[in-house]
């Protein structure tokens, strides 16, 4: 299967998973969610792929759904939520940090087949998550910021605190993720990597971002709806 068709398959994947988790857990199964995506992504992170002509890392589409999961946060729960999930997601990353490489302090036995491998995955893991948790705080922090910012602005010329959802999401998203591609690539990958490669990776991590913010669009919606369910279920009973 290419990479392409891998592409979009998990979009539909991790979407879903996202979708998983709130049904089945409410906001407590978006901090779960981005627990998971969190580690997960920044082992992603160190795979280079090439897809629809660009080289790229893999981890973009999961990283990118923890901005939908703050987002829905946001709409049903509120700032303090959302910011809670992103004060999660750097917990998860330092603690990662500190055990994965404590991991390298042992002696492994003589016919041990699996800690070469180790080390070979996460040698670069330190750099890759300290930078990403850097970034991780500034993009996520400022999205909840833009995203309660562009809500301000809309119900302030609507008076309808519901309408506008979908320039909340994506706006916010776009400008921080914009943010975040530029800061990691930086961070990441300068002195590791050539000028031309940075900016090829830039460019993808982007490109995927804004194709992701605009899927995610119905997700939200759906999450609102799911929610605003259960209250009126409440309500009748």
């Amino acid at each position: 299967m290419n990479n392409e068709i891998m592409l979009v398959i998990s979009v539909f994947i991790i979407y879903g998973m996202v979708l998983f988790w709130f049904y089945f857990f409410r906001e407590n199964g978006l901090f779960g969610f981005t627990v998971f995506a969190t580690i997960t992504a920044n082992i992603e992170v160190t795979i280079f792929i090439k897809a629809f002509g660009l080289e790229q890392t893999l981890g973009n589409v999961l990283f990118g759904a923890t901005f939908l999961a703050t987002d829905i946060l946001s709409e049903l729960y509120g700032k303090k939520y959302s910011k809670k999930a992103v004060y999660i997601g750097l917990l998860t990353s330092i603690c990662f940090i500190i055990l994965s490489q404590s991991w390298f302090f042992y002696t492994p036995v003589f016919n041990d087949g699996v800690f070469d491998s180790f080390k070979t995955i996460f040698k670069n893991t330190p750099r890759i998550m300290f930078s990403s948790i850097l970034v991780y705080l500034i993009s996520q922090i400022f999205d909840v910021y833009i995203y309660h910012k562009f809500w301000e602005l809309t119900t302030k010329f609507t008076n309808d605190k519901r309408k506008f959802l979908w320039l909340r999401n994506n706006m916010s998203t776009l400008i921080s993720q914009l943010l975040n591609s530029f800061l990691f690539t930086i961070f990441a990958f300068y002195g590791t990597q050539n000028l031309k490669t940075i900016f090829t990776i830039f460019l993808s991590s982007y490109t995927i971002f804004v194709i992701t913010s605009i899927l995610d669009t119905p997700i939200i919606y759906f999450a609102r709806y799911l929610y605003e369910n259960d209250k009126l279920k409440i309500k009748s009973n």
